[in-house]
């Protein structure tokens, strides 16, 4: 084994050794985060139980509320390296936002938790090899909130939270092991109709019927998915369906998002949505509205081949794991 392997092999071991160590509060970290699932801009308790993670380490700088009101940043060093400049800022996020009802079931306690955990590891490996290193690492967590609705990463690469920032890791929890996972483009949607109330007994041809004007949308996109690219996704809920069972639903909503593996081809899948959307009033006699939202960010991500299988390698020695085939990005 060559010097720079047994190097590389020893700073392993120590980033392991570290993470070990703060197993129990790590653990806890990512337990009281669970037990108390925030919504998205609302993660106060999240937010407040980071902060006193971090403040609680040697050596951390921690800004709360950074840049949003429940998004944080604790950074550490840099040290070593021959030249005054030669820093790499190296980041890692921690999600700590819910879903309604279920929680955590997409498991961000967990990631915040590997987000602290590679940190601490980090650090440990820096602050003890400072003279052998080229450049002077710096350490940087940032707490970004709102990944389940609203967009909180957009909202602070358009604040300048990511600025500065060199690389930056997260992982996701999965059923299987992989060292990248495919972004898709998303559009979100509510579709509104509106009608015309009356008894349901009485005088129903008076009404003009805005749940069947929802019931024929949603059944208009489910046959619409038989002629949809197998990477394509759709799904939704009708939010409001009416009053009474006695009374004609004067107004329906619904809220659908719509997924392609690329904004090229997200709008070739909205304009056939919009088509059921629309189709469903003409049929019904109510009038539609659609309401596009989200917060986008067109951005060009760079993805290297040899850069995840190096990636993959190095993870290989510390662990059995079996990655997933990455060959189609």
């Amino acid at each position: 084994m060559s010097v720079g392997a047994e190097l590389l092999a020893e700073l392993k071991h120590r980033a392991v050794c570290c993470i070990d160590e703060a197993k129990a509060k790590l653990h806890s970290l990512s337990k009281d985060i669970w037990s108390c699932p925030e919504l998205a801009y609302d993660e106060r308790k999240s937010h407040d139980t980071l902060v006193a993670f971090f403040r609680q380490e040697d050596g951390w700088k921690v800004d709360s509320h950074f840049k949003l009101d429940t998004a944080f940043r604790a950074s550490w060093g840099a040290a070593g390296g021959s030249e005054p400049g030669d820093v790499v800022n190296v980041g890692f996020l921690c999600e700590y936002d819910a879903l309604p009802t279920i929680g955590h079931a997409c498991g961000h306690n967990l990631i915040a938790e590997v987000g602290a955990a590679a940190a601490l590891g980090l650090k440990a490996v820096v602050e003890n090899s400072s003279s052998s290193l080229p450049v002077r690492p710096q350490v940087t967590v940032l707490g970004t909130p709102a990944e389940e609705d609203g967009g909180g990463k957009v909202d602070m690469l358009r604040e300048g939270a990511f600025e500065g920032l060199d690389v930056v890791f997260m992982a996701h929890p999965s059923k299987e092991d992989a060292a990248y996972l495919p972004c898709v483009a998303e559009q979100d949607v509510t579709i509104k109709y509106n009608g015309n109330a009356s008894h349901a007994s009485a005088y129903p041809w008076e009404g003009i019927n805005a749940l069947d004007a929802a019931v024929l949308c949603y059944n208009n996109l489910s046959v619409l998915r038989q002629q949809m690219k197998p990477d394509w996704r759709v799904h939704g809920i009708i939010k409001h369906g009416g009053v009474k069972p006695n009374i004609i639903p004067a107004y329906t909503e619904l809220e659908y998002y719509l997924r392609t593996p690329s904004r090229s081809e997200l709008p070739v899948l909205k304009a056939k949505a919009e088509m059921c959307f629309r189709s469903a009033a003409v049929a019904t006699g109510c009038e539609v509205g659609m309401h596009m939202y989200g917060k986008h960010l067109s951005v060009v991500m760079l993805f290297f081949v040899t850069t995840n299988r190096d990636y993959q390698g190095q993870t290989s020695t510390l662990h059995t794991l079996n990655y997933i085939s990455c060959s189609s990005v």
